[in-house]
């Protein structure tokens, strides 16, 4: 019998609706080749676009679409027009909200140096080729959701602004043990970053990790790594990591900054992931690295690898379609190892493509790897 899985796909604001139309067209591919899986996805809208229409950034029906899908497919919200809305309905707050009530607590960032882009990072050859790292983000507590988070004017007129980082034993507990299933299936390493040295709540990661470890950590070599230790050692000898662990804060910066390693921020791919039910299904959101880049939207210009990768890890980690997925990345790869290049990626004696020959190209791959 034939599994259908339903997709909420949430196109956003500035390139998000020129790249999820690519991945779009890879689901359609699939949906014409495969007998025992078939995905049917509905669109709505969320961010900047949204707001234009609906007056909010996501509405209650988007989030019961949201709540009931196998996953969802985001693509990039935000953008200048939007700079002058209420704080509370800006575009991100749409993003914030399905982290937070889909309690999609884990955010899985690899960081992956195609071959054919060894030459195209910052860093020379021999440390980025062959990298393959995850950087896991606790995605639903810390700096952005403590509070108070607020504004103040004092008595005497100055602003005071704060925002409270708070961590309880089960947030990190429980993203540990993501972490320690997920080196396992890998190289079997664990970084944890904190800033045990000046922070409380970095002192309680530190122990709850550690504490972690012990009981489920099996077969897993753990290390702890203050954060800015880490910062440095990314630029210094990525491939010595396997899985970093990260609190929020830590894990955004950090793992924006692996994600220019691999050539571009346009190139990675994300998946936030919730705890099992009691059928064992877990909500799902994957969505791409980079931003919305309203300074190239709508010229065809974007690179939809990130996008198109952000639903290779839907069939792996929500559709269980792992076989799938390994094709859209051999495609990816096939593609990039034929020359083709977007203007983020572009290197000399290279064919310099738009978003939609770039999704061609990579589809044709898709077509000669199963034909």
């Amino acid at each position: 019998m034939s599994t259908t899985h339903q997709l909420l796909l949430l196109p956003g604001d500035g390139i998000g609706p020129e790249v999820m139309a690519e991945v779009e067209r890879v689901i359609s591919y699939f949906n014409s080749k495969s007998a025992t899986a078939r995905f049917e996805t509905s669109t709505e809208l969320v961010g900047g676009a949204a707001i234009d229409r609906l007056g909010k950034p996501i509405t209650d029906e988007t989030m019961a679409k949201a709540h009931a899908s196998t996953a969802v497919l985001f693509g990039a919200v935000g953008g200048p027009k939007w700079d002058r809305v209420p704080y509370d309905i800006r575009p991100e707050a749409a993003l914030l909200r399905l982290r937070k009530e889909l309690d999609l607590f884990a955010n899985l960032r690899p960081a992956i140096c195609y071959p054919a882009l060894a030459e195209a990072s910052s860093l020379k050859r021999e440390y980025v080729e062959g990298l393959d790292i995850l950087i896991l983000r606790e995605l639903t507590g810390g700096t952005y959701f403590g509070q108070p988070k607020e504004i103040v004017t004092l008595e005497n007129g100055e602003q005071r602004a704060v925002d409270t980082t708070v961590y309880t034993t089960h947030e990190i507990e429980r993203i540990a043990r993501v972490a320690f299933d997920l080196a396992r299936k890998r190289r079997h390493k664990v970084h944890s970053a904190e800033k045990r040295n000046v922070m409380q709540t970095g002192v309680l990661w530190h122990r709850v990790v550690t504490e972690t470890h012990k009981v489920h950590g099996a077969g897993v070599e753990l290390h702890h790594i203050l954060a800015d230790a880490c910062a440095m050692q990314l630029v210094r000898n990525p491939k010595q990591f396997d899985v970093i662990v990260c609190d929020n804060l830590f894990g955004d910066m950090l793992s924006d900054e692996a994600a220019m390693l691999t050539g571009s921020i346009g190139m990675l791919p994300s998946a936030s992931l919730g705890a099992p039910d009691n059928s064992g299904r877990a909500k799902a959101m994957y969505e791409p690295v980079h931003g919305s880049a309203p300074d190239i939207a709508g010229q065809g210009k974007a690179n939809p690898i990130a996008c198109i990768a952000s639903f290779g890890m839907a069939l792996r980690y929500s559709c269980n379609m792992a076989r799938e997925a390994d094709l859209i990345d051999k495609a990816i790869a096939g593609a990039l190892a034929q020359g083709y290049r977007t203007g983020d990626i572009m290197q000399p004696n290279m064919r310099s493509v738009g978003t939609a020959e770039m999704g061609s190209a990579i589809l044709a791959e898709l077509q000669r790897l199963t034909a």
